[in-house]
């Protein structure tokens, strides 16, 4: 199928503050939790990521003459709000100032995501992170003066990255938590305080502002391993624990009744407030945003008796025998993309909104250009998917965007495993020059844009340059 895609259809790459910007210690700004993270013999520090303070105007050009016309990045609540207690760094600001600017000189639409786990140190150990409701009000604060400065050239907003996450047992490790048990009500706790956060933030653009706000979740599709019908159960209970949970709320403001209803049964203590309610059911989004990049497969007898849902993949995860791996364990699942783009716009007609999708490889640079075909491949299946769920499912889809398609260092800090359409030239432990330079994919996804996503094949036609 060679059909366009929508006109006005969005184009481009996300990223995360501490992935990208590198600067740790200058112009004012504070400490973060990434900050004193120390390298190890497979990752790097936090220190210099890829330079972007100091290199986005080139970076905005490569992105520009690739045809972008998006690009989502993330505000560090440290390099703003150094300490998370209000007192705002000007010279943080003004650095956001002049990305922004230099976005709309390009015809590239911002849109800001204002967490990717990187808390404020200050408020990670004074409070122990989200798990405390002083750092839900220290985020409202914080959001809602950034809207205030930039609301009125950023239209688009984003509170949490793969805010789902919060849900799950990664939530001890991006949260801000410091220190405890890492039990299931602190688990439900984190979830409920960042879920009112977010509330509080996007209640705020929609009562005074003309700006757009949706929530989103990290979605992988989850197949039962087999017929079996616990295996059946498991991964429905996955997706209303993981998924329709945070939807439910982003939509209609009220968490999922199944889900609370558990809560009940099992007495989890979550820290729900009498007044709680009169801040969610004002909850609605413009869009929902997610990230994709794999499936996988639930095996229920590998789960131990007694597990919580949201902890069911910690023990009962495997390998899907239908699909191809990568070499970082991610089985690769176009079909599953079309699924979730369709299932939840069938379910909740709220425009869909993909921010994240890649596939991250060992790359190496010898001064002759990056034949990576395995990203061509990857992003194409997937863009088809997508298509189909446009074109043939009707579903409404405002853009794609990839993650990290200028190399940055992956959310474990390992430069290795490469996301990007442009290779930076430094490895975990060596900066080098940090030079860019585009790998056929650059070319490939530069035809694909101003195709407007009709022609996504012909990767011979595809030259080198």
């Amino acid at each position: 199928m060679n059909k366009k895609l929508p006109e006005n259809f969005f184009w481009g790459n996300s990223t995360s503050s501490m992935q990208t910007e590198g600067a740790w210690n200058v112009d004012g700004k504070g400490k973060s939790v990434y900050d004193i993270k120390e390298a190890t013999a497979e990752t790097s520090d936090w220190h210099d990521a890829i330079d972007e303070y100091h290199r986005y105007e080139e970076d905005f050009n490569l992105m520009a003459s690739q045809g972008m016309n998006f690009y989502r990045f993330q505000i560090s609540w440290s390099r703003v709000d150094p300490n998370g207690d209000g007192n705002f760094n000007e010279a943080g600001i003004a650095f956001y100032d002049k990305l922004i600017d230099a976005l709309l000189k390009r015809n590239i639409t911002p849109m800001i995501c204002l967490y990717h786990f990187d808390m404020p140190l200050n408020l990670a150990e004074k409070y122990n992170g989200f798990l405390s409701r002083p750092v839900v009000s220290a985020f409202v604060r914080y959001g809602i003066e950034m809207v205030k400065r930039f609301g009125n050239r950023v239209k688009y907003w984003v509170t949490f990255n793969e805010q789902n996450l919060y849900h799950t047992s990664e939530a001890f490790n991006i949260s801000g938590y410091m220190k405890g048990d890492k039990t299931v009500d602190e688990m439900y706790q984190i979830s409920h305080h960042v879920m009112l956060a977010h509330a509080g933030v996007a209640n705020y653009i929609h009562q005074k502002t003309e700006c757009l706000v949706g929530g989103m979740l990290a979605y992988t599709e989850v197949y039962p391993a087999t017929p079996n019908p616990k295996d059946v159960l498991y991964a429905r209970q996955i997706n209303e624990f993981l998924n329709r949970n945070l939807l439910d709320s982003f939509v209609y403001g009220r968490y999922s009744h199944e889900v609370m209803t558990y809560v009940k049964n099992h007495k989890i203590e979550m820290d729900y407030q009498l007044n709680d309610d009169e801040v969610l059911i004002q909850v609605t989004s413009d869009f929902l945003a997610f990230s994709y990049y794999r499936s996988e497969t639930i095996n229920s007898a590998k789960v131990p008796d007694g597990t919580v849902p949201n902890q069911y993949l910690d023990y009962g995860a495997q390998e899907n025998p239908f699909l191809k791996t990568s070499e970082f364990g991610w089985q690769i699942d176009p079909l599953g993309f079309r699924d979730v783009l369709t299932k939840v716009y069938n379910e909740y007609c709220i425009p869909m909104f993909p921010i994240e999708n890649g596939l991250g490889v060992r790359e190496t640079y010898d001064g002759t250009e990056i034949q990576d075909d395995y990203r061509i491949n990857y992003m194409r299946d997937h863009i088809q998917a997508m298509k189909d769920a446009v074109l043939e499912d009707g579903v409404e889809v405002l853009g794609y965007l990839g993650w990290g398609l200028i190399d940055i260092p992956s959310s474990s800090g390992n430069m290795d495993k490469r996301y990007g359409t442009v290779y930076v030239n430094r490895t975990n432990h060596d900066l080098k020059d940090m030079q860019r330079v585009p790998k056929k994919s650059y070319w490939w996804l530069q035809h694909v844009i101003k195709t407007n996503g009709a022609n996504l094949n012909n990767l011979e036609t595809v030259e080198s340059h």
